[in-house]
């Protein structure tokens, strides 16, 4: 199929994409941004979506700023138009805080799609099983918005809404996303039909680990279990992450763990499958996340 017609321009900086989107929309389009282009080139081609004007970022590329990663002290700022791959291949930055990040990295789709995809893109995309957006809520994320009043900052907490609904307003741009909860033993794993499809459900972990007495194995202090494809937007599990709080980490534990998350959810059914399909999936990717992150810190 081909998209609908629809106008084209270029912005030059952000502010030009402002200014842009804000003119557009006063003269009656609906304009939209596109960056990589790999969610919202297909949603147009089978004409799920439809605007009338896109603006391109592709320009503001030139600004390191809005494709860098760097580290500022304990967290972590990404630009806007940085790829997937550009993340996966900076593995030695991110380590050890931040490496599930460039781990995760495997499972967005293939290389083409990695390779010019962008990390707000796939965050204001709000695809409830996207990677990044499961990764935002696990490390505190603060998406960072500039808009014709300003410049402001959106916790992950608050971003998803629902259904491809985020607080990302029309007219503003995502210039960078700070993650700002360090999480060495961190791990996300997924279930798909075929390597490189939309996950049916996809799980992201990280444990807490307490001060160990002498002789006794370090208990945990806490952790996060955040799960996509089992609502409309991705979601933290409290019923879960209280299992892990004073546990001793082990494979009864992590099973614990997975049947809390099984039980809080409420998934969907659809073409991907039952709803039943989805929480044993659910208690079996929970449990197995939990194992790998905790091997990560054991090795």
């Amino acid at each position: 199929m081909k998209p609908a017609a629809f106008a084209y321009h270029r912005a030059h900086d952000v502010a030009d994409a402002v200014g842009l989107l804000g003119e557009l929309a006063a003269a009656g389009e609906e304009p939209k941004l596109i960056a990589g282009g790999q969610s919202l080139v297909p949603m147009m081609s089978f004409r799920l979506a439809r605007p009338t004007v896109l603006v391109d970022l592709g320009p503001l590329r030139r600004d390191p700023a809005m494709s860098s990663i760097r580290r500022d002290g304990s967290g972590l700022r990404i630009g806007a138009l940085t790829t997937h791959r550009a993340v996966e291949t900076s593995a030695r930055l991110l380590r050890p805080e931040y490496d599930v990040i460039s781990r995760a990295m495997r499972w967005v789709g293939h290389l083409p799609i990695r390779s010019r995809g962008t990390v707000a893109g796939s965050i204001v995309h709000g695809d409830a099983t996207a990677e990044w957006c499961l990764l935002s809520l696990l490390l505190d994320a603060v998406i960072v918005a500039e808009g014709p009043d300003g410049q402001r900052e959106i916790p992950a907490a608050e971003m998803f809404h629902g259904f491809y609904a985020t607080a990302v307003e029309p007219d503003e741009v995502v210039t960078e996303v700070r993650f700002t909860r360090p999480a060495p033993r961190a791990a996300l794993t997924e279930f798909a039909r075929r390597h490189g499809d939309f996950a049916i459900v996809d799980v992201a972990v990280a444990l807490d680990v307490g001060p160990a007495a002498a002789g006794e194995p370090a208990p945990l202090t806490g952790g996060r279990v955040v799960l996509g494809g089992v609502a409309p937007a991705p979601v933290r599990v409290p019923e879960a992450e209280a299992v892990l709080a004073g546990g001793i980490p082990g494979p009864e534990l992590f099973t614990a763990c997975g049947e809390a998350a099984a039980a809080a959810i409420d998934p969907p059914d659809d073409a991907a499958g039952t709803g039943a399909y989805r929480r044993r999936l659910t208690r079996t990717l929970v449990a197995q996340a939990l194992h790998q992150a905790w091997e990560k810190g054991v090795r």
